[in-house]
């Protein structure tokens, strides 16, 4: 899946889509011990998928965060 892809995905969508990557890798990795998995690369694109959704949910964090007015962090604080 592409990143741009990935982008044009809701919040939700990309939670599913997380998920189901993380799934799916566990399973591989079992395949893997069990010496039951042919094709190796499967591993590296699932870790890839996973790290490639965290960076885009990262960055939608970071973007709201910066639409947020910016609060004091001693208001109200008596000293």
């Amino acid at each position: 899946m592409k990143p741009r892809e990935l982008r044009e995905m809701s919040d939700e969508q990309l939670a599913l889509t997380l998920r189901e990557a993380e799934q799916n890798l566990f399973r591989l990795r079992m395949q893997k011990q069990t010496a039951r998995l042919d094709a190796t690369s499967e591993l590296r694109k699932h870790r890839k998928l996973i790290a490639r959704i965290k960076t885009i949910q990262r960055q939608r964090q970071l973007a709201q965060q910066a639409q947020q007015p910016a609060q004091p962090s001693g208001a109200g604080a008596a000293s």
